[in-house]
């Protein structure tokens, strides 16, 4: 397993400490933005920010351990701490999203009316501005490192995109059109996508501890690069698997008898260098068997 270069454990870390200045930031606006305006939308999306904010700090603690490198105690690294981590934030995140869905069925009940829309409006919109350079950093990090936590992050500021768009949406409800009912609808709707992305974060942290396979596109990514060895004749038993920002495969070999056992190793090195070129994290472990039935398709 090649380390991590200096360079993108760099930008790694700092997307990590910027996602949580920004978090903080966003919870400062907003909440504002709801001491003013009362808009149980415009809560909904101050709690959604609340979470990033624990969720981007949760992720940056698990970050710098997962770029740990390997010790005595740990020989596959510290990759699961990322997921470990997610799973702390799946839990803390679903129970404020059915918070959130209370507030929201109480505000049915009783309806305030939304004030100051002008000043929630103007607050939402530099929310969206801060947000979108934020993403545009995440989305070059993740590019340049492939790092499965910073990708997750985007993913969270990406959707707060579309909530405070939808936050907007309400707000210019309530002040041209004078509807309060869209308010809490929208806070509802907030609220159950909030409680989807917890489960969702669920399921891909205990993908990772679960050692799942990569999906299907990966793998046959994977097989396509030893296959154009030519001196492999066949892969059997692909086994992989993904920790933090590190990926294992696990794999037979098959080729001619007829070479040497130095020649073998040496094609054995050669394929592990290719699939390290496109899976710079990642550690191969090659068994090589002879063909003895002959047969190219076996």
């Amino acid at each position: 397993m090649t380390s991590i270069p200096a360079y993108e454990s760099r930008i790694i870390r700092r997307a990590t400490y910027a996602s949580v200045a920004v978090a903080c930031l966003l919870i400062l606006l907003k909440a504002f933005g709801w001491w003013v305006t009362h808009s149980i939308s415009l809560q909904a999306s101050l709690i959604d920010s609340l979470l990033d904010a624990i969720a981007s700090i949760i992720n940056m603690i698990a970050v710098y351990h997962a770029l740990k490198p390997a010790d005595k105690e740990h020989r596959f690294g510290h990759g699961k701490a990322e997921s470990l981590a997610a799973l702390g934030q799946a839990i803390f995140i679903g129970g404020s999203s059915l918070w959130l869905l209370h507030e929201a069925q109480q505000r049915f009940v009783m309806q305030e009316p939304v004030e100051s829309t002008h000043i929630g409006l103007v607050v939402m919109v530099i929310a969206i501005a801060i947000t979108l350079i934020l993403v545009g950093y995440q989305q070059y990090v993740v590019k340049k490192t492939r790092s499965g936590a910073i990708a997750a992050d985007m993913l969270h500021y990406k959707s707060d995109l579309l909530i405070n768009t939808a936050v907007i949406v309400s707000l210019l409800c309530a002040d041209f059109f004078h509807v309060n009912l869209i308010d809490p609808i929208f806070g509802l709707l907030i609220g159950l996508y909030i409680l989807w992305t917890a489960w969702q974060i669920t399921g891909q942290a205990f993908n990772v501890l679960m050692d799942r396979e990569l999906d299907d596109e990966e793998r046959k990514r994977i097989l396509s690069i030893i296959h154009s060895h030519p001196e492999v004749i066949d892969v059997k038993d692909l086994r992989t698997r993904s920790s933090g920002l590190h990926q294992f495969f696990q794999l037979r070999l098959i080729m001619k008898p007829t070479l040497s056992l130095q020649k073998a190793d040496r094609v054995a090195d050669e394929v592990e260098k290719e699939v390290i070129k496109v899976y710079p994290q990642s550690q191969v472990m090659i068994r090589i068997v002879p063909n003895t039935s002959g047969d190219k398709s076996l």
